[in-house]
């Protein structure tokens, strides 16, 4: 829902009410989760999504009618619809929807959730019966978290490419790297910050949680191994290490040195990445960016084609 909120704000600015499709509710392989939503404006401008398209026009004319008439509503789509082929979901997922109208009436509060998200404090929209609160009646809770940290250690080309990789997917980019002429903010446009330090010694020196996504790319050892040494024993969702199976297997035997145990060393993503075949940097920070995802819904890794069950996996975060 994050991304519909902006052009909400904008409207609500302006006075003009917007139709808001939220999901509520899914089954199998529905495309999207729960708090996907779809709004639609004065103008007749749609933003967001609540499926893979294949009902969004659909919802576009629900939200235009709430928007116009104001009374909130409800609506399930799934394959087995009459129509399913032609407003359903074909994938054979449900998804359900709650559909509201958003002015100054119904989302008083609007200005003071964006001021919230736009600082980093985390914050729970609910939504109830086409009312929307961060403070009152109790419905659909909806949380907004900080963006999760991606720390990308080693000023390199490939460094450049993932940061551009870990902005696309949501991440608060840092890029950290003890050597000034090459950890500068010109090189690294997509990254939020820039940090010019030992990165263990900066590693030590933030916060990080369950989410926090860290790579190591500097594939140097006076570098990688004291960083990675206090990595694997952060309670954070990815660790990956750049270099060639003989550079893993050197820094996995200066791991044991420093005392690493073979549980917080199985942690260790390295060489990083799947085996995409990978030779730009560009294409390297896809296979990173694929492991990290595989890694953080459970995915195999495979090809669809090679796999069963639902495309769509439910995911715990």
């Amino acid at each position: 829902m994050r991304d519909v909120l902006p052009g909400l704000l904008r409207w609500w600015r302006a006075g003009e009410p917007a139709g808001l499709a939220i999901v509520t509710a899914t089954w199998s392989s529905a495309p999207r989760q729960v708090g996907a939503a779809m709004a639609v404006g004065p103008d007749g401008a749609a933003i967001g999504s609540v499926s893979g398209g294949c009902v969004e026009a659909a919802v576009y004319d629900l939200c235009e009618e709430v928007r116009r008439t104001g009374r909130a509503r409800t609506a399930s789509f799934g394959v087995s619809d009459d129509e399913a082929f032609g407003v359903g979901l074909p994938c054979g997922g449900t998804v359900e929807l709650m559909i509201g109208r958003v002015d100054r009436d119904s989302f008083p509060e609007l200005p003071e959730l964006m001021t919230a998200i736009e600082s980093g404090e985390p914050i729970t929209l609910n939504a109830h019966e086409g009312r929307y609160t961060i403070k009152g009646e109790k419905g659909l809770e909806i949380p907004f978290m900080p963006p999760p940290r991606m720390i990308v250690f080693g000023a390199t080309d490939h460094a450049a490419a993932i940061a551009r990789m870990g902005k696309f997917l949501g991440y608060r980019v840092t890029v950290c790297d003890a050597r000034p002429v090459f950890a500068t903010a010109a090189r690294f446009p997509e990254a939020d910050e820039v940090v010019v330090d030992w990165p263990h010694r900066y590693l030590s020196s933030v916060e990080v949680d369950e989410r926090t996504v860290i790579c190591v790319l500097t594939h140097d050892a006076k570098f990688d191994v004291p960083v990675l040494e206090r990595a694997l024993r952060l309670p954070v969702g990815y660790v990956g290490a750049m270099g060639s199976r003989r550079t893993h297997e050197d820094r996995l035997d200066r791991l044991r040195a420093a005392g690493l145990t073979e549980a917080e060393l199985a942690r260790l993503c390295s060489p990083i990445g799947l085996d995409l075949g990978a030779r730009t940097p560009e294409e390297t920070a896809v296979s990173i960016a694929a492991e990290i995802v595989a890694l953080r819904h459970g995915g195999t890794g495979n090809r669809l084609r090679e796999t069963s069950g639902p495309v769509h996996r439910v995911t715990v975060r």
